[in-house]
């Protein structure tokens, strides 16, 4: 376990910066930005949402010092497009962002205007920490050189990240784009095409691990646990599980230390609740629901020490944290873990339908709090926002001058609780396919494809007719009124045309 009073431990720095007034310009136009988006947790994950059998005490916190949204949305209900609009401030769809293997090259173009670009040139220094998952490399990754293009390129000072997810391929952290204790005699290959001569796998040596896969994830072992994708060496390097949210944890930390007497962005990428969800012992069993709601206890923990550090190093009057999640939840999705077995009467997505990959409310309606003491009000707003405008939001905040092509949209005021107004519309996307939010009204144009997905027991979305719900009587989108509001659904589908360029069945 790693001890955090390194961090927090008072010194005359600390003390200090604890006593500093800071001006009432600097309150109010260049705050400290930090963003901590959970990995795969419901919009029902978190009991200031209306969880009963799972508390989250320092996620409320954030709401009730904060504004709470109602009708906040990720992009996508899977991780890598969602992730992808946040940064750029596109939707995904654009560039056929997709969930990406661990040795994919860096979908981000290096010199664009990114989020933390923006944040940058504002005069931010920017850090990530945690899950990446947007690529590294241009596509023939030597991983025992500096890795680049990665998170560096896109506009981050510092970055102490993994490659893609807890379940891929090179099972490894990186810092500042160098694989962080790799021994050169043994360098590391990775492959997602064969296993290398001699490497054991999950498949064939089950007796090897100490969590297995329930569907796929049955490819190399590393700590005890097989993984989608092969690898061989760099054993030195391999991450321990258990010990993942301490790092992460200690790494942000660290940079927010660094940092604190200048205008900071972090970006604070938690890896909980995606599988494989192996918490550390301390949370192991607390929750009864096994090792999926273990891991959303150690999530809180882990904003809850954030939280503490930050106070004590007196950042918390000049500091606007935004909490979310990068899609909705899943239950089965590819260990057995007895998620399901455990789950009791707990219901991820609370009143929601569908989950991660659905295109119904619960793959992309997500938890979305915004706290900034002393500038925001506390409370709850049902205005429509998207982790997407962070970039034109943040950059009317500040000043500066974004690409007015980009999809995301200024809803600065309502971020602030100054407007209950945000979006008009949201296009939103499940695997490859896209609904759009109009107001209180969604539709679901008619795709070919699985309605449900019986490996991780998910709803698509997909139909062999077009779906329209109207979400303030229906927010459970039980009944379709496609058919009583026809015109709707074919004025709903021309302005789907006009932002994709793509013409729905």
């Amino acid at each position: 376990m790693l001890k955090f009073n390194l961090f927090l431990t008072t010194t005359a720095g600390v003390s200090l910066l604890s006593t500093t007034v800071f001006s009432q310009r600097t309150i109010q136009k260049q705050p400290n930005i930090l963003v901590i988006l959970a990995d795969d947790l419901g919009y029902g994950d978190v009991s200031c949402y209306g969880a009963k059998h799972i508390s989250t005490p320092n996620i409320d916190r954030l709401a009730k010092e904060g504004l709470r949204f109602t009708n906040g949305f990720a992009t996508s209900a899977t991780c890598t497009p969602s992730r992808y609009a946040l940064l750029t401030g596109i939707y995904p769809w654009r560039k056929k962002a997709a969930v990406l293997p661990g040795d994919a090259p860096l979908i981000i173009e290096p010199q664009s205007l990114t989020l933390p670009r923006m944040l940058q040139n504002a005069g931010y220094t920017t850090g990530v920490v945690g899950k990446w998952h947007l690529g590294l490399g241009n596509g023939n990754t030597d991983w025992n050189q500096k890795v680049v293009p990665g998170a560096n390129e896109t506009g981050f000072n510092y970055s102490f990240i993994q490659a893609a997810t807890n379940d891929r391929v090179p099972c490894v952290y990186l810092e500042n784009g160098l694989v962080v204790d790799l021994d050169p005699k043994d360098p590391i290959s990775v492959s997602y095409k064969e296993n290398f001569t001699g490497e054991p796998t999950g498949k064939q040596n089950p007796e090897l691990l100490k969590m297995h896969p329930s569907h796929g994830h049955d490819f190399s072992i590393v700590n005890g646990i097989s993984r989608i994708g092969y690898m061989k060496g760099g054993k030195s390097a391999h991450w321990i599980d258990e010990n993942m949210a301490d790092t992460f944890l200690t790494k942000s930390i660290g940079f927010i230390k660094a940092n604190r007497t200048k205008p900071f962005f972090l970006y604070y990428a938690l890896h909980q609740p995606h599988v494989p969800r192996v918490p550390n012992s301390r949370f192991v069993g607390k929750s009864g629901m096994g090792p999926r709601g273990d891991a959303i206890l150690e999530a809180d923990w882990c904003i809850g020490k954030m939280l503490d550090a930050m106070e004590e190093m007196g950042l918390n009057e000049n500091t606007l944290i935004i909490f979310s999640s990068d899609n909705g939840p899943v239950i089965d999705d590819g260990y057995k873990d007895q998620a399901v077995e455990l789950l009791g009467n707990h219901i991820p997505a609370g009143p929601l339908r569908g989950g991660k990959y659905s295109m119904f409310e619960g793959g992309t309606r997500v938890p979305f709090i915004v706290r900034w003491k002393g500038a925001i009000k506390p409370g709850v707003s049902d205005a429509l926002v998207c982790q997407m405008d962070f970039l034109a939001s943040f950059s009317d905040l500040l000043g500066q001058k974004i690409d007015k092509n980009v999809d995301s949209k200024d809803v600065l005021q309502a971020l602030l609780g100054k407007t209950k107004t945000g979006r008009s519309d949201l296009v939103i996307e499940g695997m490859g396919n896209l609904a759009y939010k109009q107001g209180d009204w969604v539709l679901i144009p008619k795709y070919k494809g699985e309605s449900y997905m019986p490996l991780t027991g998910t709803e698509t979305g997909r139909s062999g007719e077009d779906q329209l719900y109207h979400l303030s009587d229906d927010l459970g989108e039980r009944v379709n009124l496609a058919g009583k509001e026809a015109n709707r659904v074919v004025k709903m589908k021309a302005a789907l045309e006009t932002i994709s360029g793509i013409k729905p069945n």
